[in-house]
């Protein structure tokens, strides 16, 4: 039986670290995670899943990742279920995570939630500087195109859809 998750998503919310009366560490937090199409209003939708993380890796991720950070986890979807205060019979369906990886830096993400206005989000790289024999190598054209280093001479590639191979 296979029994893999693998999401990467942002932080809904500070995830909640506890202990438990065996003093082992346990975090839940929720990812938002887009779908890959719009609904019929265009709007993008997404997805809130609920995760728990035990031991070092819930302290790691309660000491470094806040609302809004985005980031990978690998892990495997677990149900559970109790009895709660009514009689009733809850049933909860989660990921118990395994690892999780940062995606981004906090520079990166402050600069995301302090001015992103809900667009999506685009890493800016800085302008790399190029000594002045850098900036007078032209690009390589490998013997494909002698004299001449654009493979379509200014012209955009016509492919139609048939000839993609998926």
């Amino acid at each position: 039986m296979i029994n893999n998750v693998v999401l990467v998503g942002r932080l809904t919310r500070d995830p909640e670290l506890r202990y438990t009366p065996q003093n082992q560490a346990v975090a839940t937090f929720s990812l938002a995670i887009n779908r890959q199409f719009k609904n019929a209003a265009g709007e993008r939708e997404a997805d809130f899943i609920n995760c728990v993380i035990w031991r070092q890796q819930a302290e790691n991720l309660s000491n470094w990742a806040k609302k809004g950070a985005l980031i990978g986890v690998t892990g495997r979807i677990q149900t559970r279920n109790y009895e709660n205060q009514q009689g009733q019979r809850v049933y909860v369906t989660e990921v118990v995570a395994d690892n999780f990886q940062m995606l981004e830096s906090r520079a990166q993400r402050e600069s995301y939630g302090n001015g992103g206005g809900g667009q999506a989000y685009a890493p800016q790289s800085a302008p790399q500087q190029q000594t002045p024999a850098q900036q007078q190598q032209p690009a390589p054209d490998f013997g494909r195109n002698p004299g001449n280093s654009d493979p379509f001479n200014g012209r955009p590639l016509e492919i139609s859809d048939d000839d993609l191979p998926f």
